[in-house]
């Protein structure tokens, strides 16, 4: 709350510490109509721009689409390939799943809660002309809102500052089900006047609390068969009320570079534009996950201690000296060596009768990387490769990606990937209250390894098609050594284990979406079809997932509004949708129950005026006539019919 305290007042003073006449001209405004005396021309949306560390620059849009209501939810992602749990904010089980990793390096985990943990790549920054405001508000399931708060703006053509805060917190309908989290940014951009010193920097503090209940315990009778005893959700047995997750993590980060040589284009001599730049990247961040329990449960096995207090700690630092070559005739090389320091610990030490499970993991690596990238004509190239020369953790990563435009309507891409590292941290090595969560895998665990072969053809009027194949050895999951005994006695999650399977994993994905129009309505359709080859059914999917959508668009009330509204229908087939344990923060594969094969239909009505976009939404208002068999994981179900509103507002000064 105090970050949002912190925007707002800061938004007084820079509204008018920025001077639009000078901000567009100096930030490359192009002349534009002529004015009448005392008129000043307002800034296009195209001056707006976005970017991340990548450079992948793209400008604000307050344009009101179908895929705009795709992404109007808490992550701001569009959900297609994720079945979210019935409170928002909780975790998702994946559809579909994508294996390409941007680090070489382990994660802390706890994979279920870190879905709105902004990496370093994900953080936004800006160059704007006049300073911008964006405002996103949604309702939650009840007692809470989602308040997603921007405020950008530059001190000079040169400098730019943003500060943003999303957070939320919803009760829930489910008994103990409440949710919260925040995530601040500080970012800033800055560039000399002569483009020879570049910079980048955020400062990101995110953390996320979850009330967990461990899911129904009878929802076969109290849940699916719709008795109206049991309508008001919190009437349900849950399997306890009194743990809780906590995801906290901060991270400061700076890239700059500085260009030694910047030799410009010269026509008259024949010379091309070459540059020759050093740089230096820095990211220290520091993260826990933790879980608390005040009672010891059989849901989780047996205990050491009466109350459950495990955290697990991991502090990284990133130092990455490098060297870019530019030059328009050769394209864009830069070689780095990154130096990664890593300290993955518990505040505790436990021996047991078999042997002592160590507190720590800690250690040094040291890689050497390089990058290309290549415009020629309509062909697009880049690719990046890194090599870690010391240390255990981390192996290779190769990214490669050649684009293609044919005639500016047909886009065709391929791209592949190669990595190899060490599962994630709590693979390796964890230490829990509960006895049967401890363990040390560092010496017989191997490296895992991707490679994905990718296509992907796009163009507006034949859609969009993608086919990816994924080959994974030493593929490493979670899963639970019960007998069916100790499952039927609800102890499924007393014996979950991380293993490493030893054959190969094949995954294909294929996926097709197509807008097609007809006057004022429209029809939009995604569709994917998933394959999995394995010797064991360690990597659960669905055959098939489909989502389609058909709206009617117009403008209404002479113009001052832009109307759409219509119903969109998401399926897809049953499998053995993947458990969810919550001491862990991990989903864990299961052969006992197949799920899915429900339809969810969503009506909404979505408006726009002006540059504020208005969102209303019946979600899953089918789920009291279709079947009480929706669940998002076994025992937990997906949320049921709910109205929920908000809107995105876009500010200009």
């Amino acid at each position: 709350m105090r970050y949002i305290i912190l925007v707002f007042l800061l938004w007084g003073t820079v509204v008018f510490a920025q001077d639009p006449t000078l901000s567009n001209k100096d930030l490359g405004k192009k002349p534009g109509k002529v004015l009448k005396e005392g008129e000043e021309e307002k800034p296009s949306v195209e001056e707006y721009k976005i970017f991340t560390i990548k450079r992948d620059t793209t400008f604000l849009d307050t344009t009101l689409t179908i895929q705009k209501e795709y992404k109007y939810n808490y992550l701001r992602k569009d959900g297609f390939e994720l079945m979210p749990f019935a409170n928002i904010g909780k975790p998702a089980n994946e559809l579909g799943f994508d294996f390409d990793n941007e680090s070489m390096y382990p994660a802390l985990s706890t994979s279920a809660l870190n879905a709105n943990y902004w990496s370093v790549n994900e953080i936004k920054y800006y160059n704007v002309p006049t300073p911008l405001t964006e405002l996103m508000f949604k309702t939650t399931m009840a007692q809470g809102q989602l308040l997603d708060a921007m405020l950008t703006f530059n001190m000079s053509p040169q400098l730019n500052i943003s500060l943003g805060y999303k957070g939320f917190r919803s009760l829930g309908k489910y008994n103990y089900d409440q949710a919260s989290s925040g995530n601040f940014t500080f970012t800033s951009n800055y560039t000399s006047k002569n483009n020879r010193y570049l910079l980048l920097a955020h400062i990101a503090a995110q953390d996320a609390t979850y009330q967990e209940n461990g899911g129904l315990i009878d929802g076969e009778t109290q849940f699916e068969t719709g008795d109206d005893e049991f309508t008001s959700r919190d009437r349900l047995d849950v399997a306890f009320i009194d743990a809780e997750s906590v995801v906290l993590g901060k991270r400061y980060f700076l890239d700059h570079q500085y260009k030694l040589i910047k030799k410009a284009e010269d026509s008259t001599t024949s010379s091309i534009a070459t540059s020759i730049a050093v740089g230096h990247q820095f990211s220290y961040e520091t993260k826990f996950s933790k879980f608390n329990q005040d009672d010891q449960y059989d849901y989780f096995g047996d205990s050491f201690l009466k109350e459950t207090n495990d955290k697990a700690h991991l502090q990284t630092t990133y130092n990455q000296l490098n060297a870019t070559f530019s030059n328009r005739l050769l394209g864009k090389l830069k070689g780095y060596v990154g130096l990664y320091n890593y300290n993955y610990f518990f505040k505790s030490l436990l021996i047991t009768p078999t042997g002592t499970i160590s507190n720590q993991l800690k250690g040094t690596e040291v890689s050497l990387g390089a990058a290309y990238s290549k415009q020629i004509g309509e062909f697009n190239l880049k690719g990046d490769a890194a090599y870690n020369i010391s240390g255990d953790l981390g192996g290779s990563l190769i990214n490669a990606e050649a684009t293609y435009i044919y005639k500016d309507k047909h886009r065709f891409t391929a791209t592949l990937h190669n990595e190899s590292k060490m599962p994630d941290f709590n693979f390796l090595l964890y230490q829990s209250n509960y006895q049967n969560y401890n363990w040390q895998n560092t010496s017989n665990f191997d490296k895992q390894n991707i490679n994905s072969l990718a296509f992907k053809y796009s163009s507006k009027a034949y859609g969009t098609l993608s086919a990816k194949y994924t080959n994974i050895d030493k593929y490493t999951y979670f899963k639970s050594t019960a007998t069916q005994e100790q499952i039927d006695a609800g102890r499924e999650n007393a014996y979950i284990k991380p293993f490493q399977e030893s054959a190969s994993v094949g995954y294909l994905k294929l996926k097709y979406g197509k807008e097609f129009k007809f006057g004022r309505w429209a029809l939009d359709n995604t569709v994917m079809y998933q394959n999995v080859t394995q010797s064991n059914s360690v990597l659960n999917v669905p055959d098939f997932v489909t989502r389609n959508t058909l709206y009617f668009s117009k403008d209404v009330f002479k113009g001052a509004m832009f109307l759409q509204t219509g119903v969109t229908f998401k399926y897809f087939t049953a499998y053995n949708m993947n458990a969810y344990n919550p001491a862990l923060g991990e989903f864990y594969i299961q052969d006992q129950e197949k799920l899915g094969a429900y339809p969810m239909l969503d009506f909404f009505i979505n408006g726009k005026v002006k540059q504020t976009r208005i969102y209303l939404k019946a979600e899953h208002f089918n789920s009291s006539f279709t079947g009480y068999d929706f669940y998002s994981a076994p025992n937990y179900p997906y949320r049921d019919f709910v109205i929920r509103f908000g809107l995105v507002w876009n500010f200009f000064s």
